[in-house]
């Protein structure tokens, strides 16, 4: 197992990343920070002063543009050349995604720094990368270290939040999907990853009116969640616990319907609906949280066209045939599928 050796979670401790830096490792000296523009713009003066404040004096930003292989290439090439014992990840999931993947290339250590809530692999070593061969997330480096300051992370759009619950609300399903794999092909199944994602789901079911009405808790409640989530896909040594046919839906989604279809967890959540009542589960109390959580429950509301849905459905288990879920089970096809969506309202 690779798990994050130090994980800090509060407010305002993004003035103390040096230091964090620091405490992982006393011979960190050299330090290379990956983020997007506007990140930069908010975090640089802060950042550099607690870097001044640990004595680390070598440090450089590398601005990243979209989450692609050839970026991550690009930033590799720069990288090496610049030679860091250590890569930050700070921002949104492209930046971390881009720090995660030149660190893996490099073979440097990596620390994630997220400025917002919207999936899980703030604490995972899963990335999704465009251009890539496979239309999935794939592996490349755990963060040894997670900083994530909740008072940063507030200012980020709430929409990105909404998408990290529909990330968290996929564990019910890819739970279900792994223990199906289990059962049906002999797959191996770890019962504490799987506990572990589950429980990280199951506090937004539960918790969800009052995540709702205090934002600094609730926020605070779905980073915590999201980095246990991450840390169960550490623990399995796979992203079975916290993907399964949801996911394959959401890759699916753009795969045949491009970029402009909703964010990641929002597809995440629509497809949990769908694979929740493929799975016998209460698919209703999946869309009543969502939609609290102001999170979108039908393909219309992400853009997606009736046919989009269904497409996406038909697609979704040959993009990883290798992974067992209930869609090797139901074998969909077109009429399946859209009698499936239509049941649950997503069309």
């Amino acid at each position: 197992m690779e798990l994050p050796r130090r994980i800090l979670i509060g407010s305002t401790v993004i003035v103390g990343l040096g230091n964090f830096i620091q405490q992982l490792d006393h011979n960190f000296s050299r330090v290379a920070i990956i983020s997007g523009e506007i990140v930069k713009e908010r975090t640089q003066v802060i950042s550099q002063k607690s870097m001044k404040d640990a004595d680390l004096s070598e440090y450089k930003w590398f601005v990243a543009a979209d989450a692609t292989i050839i970026e991550a290439e690009r930033l590799a090439r720069a990288l090496k050349r610049y030679s860091p014992d250590v890569i930050v990840g700070q921002g949104g999931g492209r930046s971390v995604d881009l720090a995660k993947m030149t660190a893996y290339s490099l073979g440097k250590s990596f620390i994630s720094v997220p400025t917002s809530a919207s999936h899980d692999g703030i604490s995972s070593p899963f990335v999704s990368m465009k251009g890539s061969d496979k239309p999935y997330s794939i592996k490349a480096k755990t963060p040894i270290g997670v900083l994530a300051d909740v008072e940063l992370m507030s200012k980020a759009p709430h929409r990105l939040m909404i998408s990290g619950c529909g990330d968290l609300v996929g564990k019910i399903t890819a739970v279900k999907d792994w223990e199906l794999a289990r059962d049906e092909v002999h797959e191996y199944y770890g019962t504490y990853a799987a506990n572990l994602a589950y429980l990280s789901a199951k506090i937004i079911l539960d918790e969800g009116q009052n995540l709702v009405n205090d934002d600094l808790y609730g926020l605070r409640t779905v980073v915590e969640a999201l980095i246990s989530a991450g840390v169960a896909s550490c623990i399995a040594g796979s992203s079975r616990p916290c993907s399964g046919s949801e996911h394959l839906f959401s890759h699916a989604v753009e795969y045949v319907a491009g970029k402009n279809s909703g964010l990641h967890g929002e597809r995440v959540g629509i497809g949990t609906i769908m694979m929740a009542k493929l799975h016998g589960l209460d698919w209703e109390k999946i869309v009543e949280t969502l939609a609290l959580f102001g999170a979108p429950t039908r393909g219309k509301q992400i853009n997606l066209t009736e046919n989009e849905v269904v497409q996406s459905l038909v697609l979704a288990s040959s993009l990883r045939p290798e992974r067992f879920t209930i869609l090797n089970r139901e074998k969909l096809d077109k009429n399946k599928a859209a009698s499936l969506a239509k049941s649950v309202k997503v069309i």
